[in-house]
């Protein structure tokens, strides 16, 4: 089985505990390709892209997520963002040096939120406080707290790859279990302690390094790290680059500027010029295109093309 640039849930046969492994290669270098980042801006955007892949299966949504950190520290503001379908994007914005300390000396005085875009419109919002050293404590809090599901993150991030693990005690089935008991079906693993497994598992998971959580597949990582325990893998969920950027959403979003500000603009400059961060993509538009927007044509189908530099 490959591992780049993918998604992997398993499960513990026998436990209550399930888990997510991601891997990210050539997605993580399309983004690195698109920006210079400092050494420990780069580790921060990287554990971020990992978690919120992580993250995402847990909920099922149809349209994205975006993981944020605004800080006042050296790190200003850090994006990622996930669709459904596994399309992956992010960036980030920094000040002076960047140091490898804890989230309070690389952010400052900040928060992280997670957001969700459903395609129908809705839209559902949570704040993660800055706990802990890193973003995986933070997160393990948040979902203790939250979720009341006890949960771990494992993040690993390179110049080259990016992986992440990661972990949760799923709600107690124990009373199911002793119904079907009593009622004289074998039930593997009765009676177990729920805190026992979950503090075994995670200490079993602990002791996974870097070039093991990179280089091994999800089947031989499982068994080195649970040798012990039954666990089934699920089908991969493949992960790749891609901006949603469109000419279309940056039109929509210059037409609730006003025609007015827009030609004065086209006054100044010339030309509207708009880059996306995430991918660096230019768009470009002349008076025609501008006077194009606010024009109603009802015998129209769709507006003509405009140009895009790349």
């Amino acid at each position: 089985m490959s591992h780049e640039d993918q998604l992997v849930r398993f499960n513990f046969d026998d436990l209550d505990i399930r888990g997510e492994l991601v891997y990210l290669n050539e997605s993580w270098s399309q983004i690195l390709l698109r920006h210079d980042y400092p050494p420990n801006v780069r580790t921060q955007l990287g554990e971020a892209l990992a978690a919120l892949v992580l993250l995402s299966a847990t909920i099922k949504y149809d349209g994205n997520m975006i993981l944020q950190v605004q800080g006042s520290g050296p790190l200003k503001r850090l994006v990622v963002q996930v669709t459904h379908d596994g399309q992956v994007r992010g960036l980030a914005r920094w000040q002076g040096f960047v140091p490898a300390g804890r989230l309070p000396e690389v952010y400052g005085e900040g928060r992280i939120i997670i957001t969700i875009f459903k395609a129908s419109g809705e839209q559902y919002q949570s704040i993660v406080g800055m706990e802990g050293s890193t973003l995986a404590d933070a997160l393990n809090v948040y979902f203790h707290q939250s979720e009341q599901l006890p949960s771990t993150f494992r993040l690993f991030s390179t110049s080259t790859r990016i992986a992440g693990l990661f972990l949760q005690q799923l709600p107690d089935s124990r009373s199911a279990k002793e119904q079907l008991l009593s009622e004289g079906a074998a039930v593997p693993g009765l009676p177990r302690d729920r805190l026992e497994d979950w503090n075994r598992v995670n200490i079993l998971a602990s002791t996974v390094d870097l070039s093991e959580m990179l280089m091994l597949p999800p089947e031989h990582l499982l068994l080195r790290l649970f040798h012990e325990e039954r666990v089934s893998l699920h089908a991969p969920k493949p992960i790749r680059f891609s901006c949603t950027c469109s000419r279309r959403k940056v039109e929509d979003t210059l037409v609730s500027l006003g025609q007015s500000e827009l030609e004065d603009v086209l006054r100044t400059e010339g030309k509207i010029e708009v880059d996306c961060e995430f991918c660096q993509q230019r768009y470009l538009l002349g008076a025609a295109d501008v006077a194009r927007l606010f024009t109603v044509d009802p015998d129209a189908t769709s507006p003509p093309p405009g140009t895009v530099l790349h």
